[in-house]
């Protein structure tokens, strides 16, 4: 049997058409004869034990990696052909199609979306939306869970083989929804393989097991070479092809073809890559044809759909007699599709047309799309082949990125409205074309892309000018690097626009200053900001606001700041915290209002669940958890953190980590707290700080807490260090220092005292106990604290209060208060203030009574999540779709559960105390 490496894996250049609807590719019927891969035994062996895992049962994913021809296009046929007993489905990512959502993952469900049927109702619409077969805009959390949902449903049937080659040309939203597959597939029959290039570009897959491919040895090399070259071969002619090919097996075989065998043995100039050897030998056979025919490929390569009849129409508008030239055309495949080779011979064919051809090659093809049935793509072409500014063609491309943004395909609109700008031959509208196409860029993550765009919008308009500099910031901000700080370009649009528009000036202002409390820099912001122009007529949220803060960081005092601030954060309804959620909840936090940093939090994940924004859903999902937590309902903090964690490894995004902090520190397990501490980014320092003093007044660890709280005191943040303050008087008493006791005192008076808000007055009132030994101050904490959401602190101020009782002989007051605090706290699992708490009541003379274990204590937090939604009668296929897990998956973590707490039924986890 012939040897074969042969790949199709390489870079084209013909313009990225946005508009090319998916193909549905169904699996063709493997080759019945398998060609031998040489050289390649351990990289089949490696692939087939992935095979063997799915017909038993077990899924995975794996990512092949190597340069173009190195072989990864021949191993998945290899696999395709190996694949018997499973059923194969096949995708391939284009270039051309890159910027249309869901194109790849059409092209792999294609053959099986007549079983949509099946699905929920939620899911189903997801997919038919994605897919172009209903209307609206596609919600990416059910297409993932959509198509997890399509295939498992299938592999219940038959085991699955999934193949995607060239994977680096995958779109956007297919590369998150294959890699959220790819990630939850391990209980499945499934197999799933990418082909991809070493430097694919697509953050989507970098998560995910990869196989690199090398070149072949030399041996290997010269086996395959005597395949491809029949003839007798010089030897220096032989090794001259080696040294170049450097084991490529597609230039192995293409390298004889580019100059000749004579051109090899005389030395040639060297090409610049191995890619650049095969593309020339594509196009040294085109330079043999005629002018029809070249010009004939020319459009083929322009269209990228490959639909025949478009194809035949324009060159018939070409004059070109297709059918008869077609025949001779070496490279493209002229059947019920339009196909090339390979992937280098059509950017073959289009880099060695002509400009002028290749401009009348897209004129013919939009003149022969339909405008009605596809305006889009007909416009696009009608770009392509425009020489200069067309203000109509311009004015299409707009009305086709509208169109885009509609249906979800924002990567589309931006492309649209880059070449639209490119044609636009008023600078105004030119510059207003631009920053839409930035604004769309950076909503997909296009951060180069669009900071070169920003390099071409003039200054010399303050509005736009004001807008581009906004644009700055938040790319800076999402790319972490630059030359200045993101909110140095927010200063400066709030600057540009102070005497033309004073109402979105105050706006920018605004946004620096949620900028400056997450990154840093809050003085310098508000320092800028005290030059905001006054709002004219009635103050507005937002003008109160930025006066509150300027007035809260400038040092006026929380009381000053506080009568401006608090009614807007009172109101966590008010629309001024729906762009800036973050800066509310920490305002609320620093003023101690419980109620307004729950309800910023609730309403955050319903505009996230609603809307299902990537970036509002885990900021109010992380938020509410953590108000969760400090109402000492965990499991309930447990859930919300692991539905956080589960999106984003779905999205392959990096988890909030600030909620799990809270939770370890007030459950107080000091093993897993340090662990946990030790383990989070160097950005987390702050909240590591606040959690160490927690855990360690908890742990009756007082130096340790003294040290931490100070630190977190000190740094100053807002939110934050207000928090730290009570623990930083808790300690500092233990610790016998009375003055710093003391100075931590009066600035928790100075936040709570401004809020005026039960939880914040408890808890002062305790921290004053602490400081004054005023008995009437313990009971006041007691009594402000009786909210059945503070629990927790009620029961630290029957602790304290107990504690201080104990010390003043009155022993049976003291056992009436521990005993309180104890039975709260256990109950709660709030386990070192609880144990804290059981060694007061036992220095009174009384034995706490010992806790009763809880289920928490043998689950990890998606097991307690998973136990807790079945006990609430939600069946695996529910739980699947809340977690973005497959029912397999679920079903195999709650064998787990079942195991750890020694039950048999989701009757008993219903019954089991503790779980709901």
């Amino acid at each position: 049997m012939p040897a074969t490496n042969t790949n199709t894996d390489a870079r084209t250049d013909p313009p990225a058409d946005p508009c090319t609807a998916a193909q549905a590719v169904t699996a063709a019927d493997a080759d019945a004869g398998a060609d031998v891969l040489i050289g390649r035994q351990d990289d089949m062996r490696r692939l087939d034990a992935l095979l063997d895992a799915a017909r038993r049962g077990r899924g995975g994913a794996l990512v092949l990696r190597g340069e173009p021809g190195i072989g990864k296009s021949a191993l998945l046929n290899h696999l395709h052909r190996a694949a018997g007993g499973l059923l194969v489905m096949r995708a391939s990512g284009a270039e051309f199609e890159m910027e249309l959502p869901f194109a790849a993952l059409h092209q792999l469900l294609a053959p099986v979306t007549g079983r949509l049927a099946g699905l929920p109702a939620p899911h189903r619409t997801a997919l038919q939306v994605a897919f172009g077969l209903g209307t609206g805009v596609p919600d990416p959390f059910l297409v993932g869970v959509g198509a997890l949902g399509l295939l498992t449903e299938i592999a219940a049937e038959r085991p699955l083989l999934c193949l995607v080659d060239d994977a680096q040309w995958l779109d956007q939203a297919s590369a998150k929804a294959l890699a959220f597959l790819a990630r939850r597939i391990a209980a499945e029959p499934i197999a799933l393989v990418f082909a991809a290039r070493e430097e694919s570009g697509l953050p989507e897959l970098a998560g995910l097991s990869a196989h690199f491919l090398h070149g072949l040895g030399e041996s290997d090399a010269r086996a395959l070479l005597g395949t491809a070259v029949r003839a007798p071969l010089d030897e220096r002619v032989r090794d001259r092809i080696l040294a170049e090919a450097r084991g490529n097996p597609l230039a192995l075989v293409e390298l004889p073809r580019t100059a000749g065998l004579a051109g090899m043995a005389g030395g040639f100039a060297e090409p610049d890559s191995v890619p650049a050897v095969i593309e020339q030998s594509f196009r040294s056979r085109l330079e043999l044809l005629d002018p029809p025919a070249r010009l004939l490929v020319t459009v083929a390569a322009a269209d990228p759909i490959g639909d025949p009849g478009l194809l035949w129409r324009a060159a018939e508008l070409l004059d070109i007699d297709a059918p008869a030239v077609a025949g001779s055309v070496p490279l493209v495949e002229f059947g019920t599709r339009i196909r090339f080779s390979h992937p280098l011979a059509r950017s073959a064919a289009y880099r060695a047309a002509t400009p002028q051809d290749r401009r009348r090659a897209h004129e013919a093809l939009a003149a022969a799309t339909d405008p009605v049935a596809d305006p889009d793509r007909r416009a696009w072409h009608r770009a392509q082949a425009s020489a200069g500014p067309d203000d109509q063609v311009a004015a299409a491309l707009e009305a086709s990125a509208t169109r885009a943004q509609e249906r979800g395909g924002i990567a589309a609109a931006a492309a649209f409205l880059e070449r639209a700008a490119a044609l636009t031959a008023d600078p105004a509208r030119r510059a207003e074309r631009v920053l839409a196409a930035v604004q769309a860029k950076l909503s997909v993550g296009d951060f180069d892309a669009a900071a070169d765009l920003l390099t071409t919008v003039p200054g010399d308009d303050p509005g736009r000018a004001a807008r581009a500099d906004l644009l700055r910031g938040k790319l800076s901000f999402a790319r972490r690097r630059g030359d200045e700080d993101p909110t140095a370009h927010l200063l400066r649009a709030a600057a540009r626009l102070a005497a033309t528009d004073p109402d979105r000036s105050r706006e920018c202002y605004l946004d620096a200053v949620e900028m400056g409390v997450l990154l840093g820099g809050l003085d310098h912001v508000v320092e800028a900001a005290r030059n905001a122009s006054p709002a004219d007529g009635p103050a507005t949220a937002a003008t109160r606001l930025l006066s509150g803060v300027t007035a809260l960081v400038a040092g006026e005092g929380h009381r000053a700041a506080g009568a401006v601030l608090g009614p807007v954060v009172a109101d966590p309804d008010d629309g001024v915290w729906a762009a800036r959620p973050s800066l509310g909840y920490l305002l609320a936090a620093e003023f101690w209002n419980f109620d307004s940093m729950h309800g910023i939090a609730a309403r955050t994940v319903a505009a996230g669940r609603r809307t299902g924004s990537f970036h509002a859903l885990p900021i109010g999902l992380a938020m509410q958890a953590t108000t969760t937590v400090h109402t000492g309902d965990f499991g309930t903090a447990t859930e919300l953190i692991s539905e956080e964690e589960a999106l984003a490894d779905a999205t392959g995004a990096a988890p909030l980590v600030y909620p799990r902090l809270h939770l370890a520190a007030l459950r107080g397990r000091r093993a897993q707290a340090l662990e946990l501490f030790a383990s989070v980014d160097q950005r987390m320092t702050l909240s590591v700080q606040w959690a160490t003093a927690v855990l360690g007044n908890g742990l009756a660890d007082y130096p340790a807490a003294l040290e931490a709280a100070r630190r977190a005191v000190e740094y100053g943040a807002v939110g934050t260090a207000g928090l730290a303050l009570p623990e930083l008087v808790e300690a500092a008493v233990r610790c016998g220092e009375r003055e710093t006791a003391a100075e931590a005192l009066a600035l928790l008076q100075a936040r709570t005292g401004a809020g005026g808000h039960a939880w914040g007055l408890g808890v002062e009132a305790y921290a004053r106990a602490l400081v004054t030994e005023d008995e009437h101050a313990y009971q006041e904490a007691i009594a402000l604290l009786e909210d059945g959401t503070l629990a927790v602190y009620r029961a630290r101020a029957h602790l304290l209060y107990g504690e201080w009782l104990r010390r003043q002989g009155r022993r049976r007051d003291a056992r009436t208060a521990l005993r309180r605090a104890h039975e709260t706290l256990s109950d709660l699992g709030v386990e070192a203030f609880a144990e804290r708490a059981a060694g007061e009541l036992r220095a009174t003379g009384e034995q706490a009574r010992s806790r009763t274990s809880n289920a928490s204590d043998q689950l990890t937090l998606q097991e307690m999540h998973i136990a807790r939604l079945v006990a609430d009668g939600a069946t695996s296929k529910e739980v699947a779709a809340r977690l973005f897990l497959s029912p397999r998956t679920v079903d195999a973590h709650l064998r787990n559960i079942f195991r750890k707490l020694g039950l048999t039924s989701r009757r008993q986890l219903r019954d089991l105390p503790g779980i709901r």
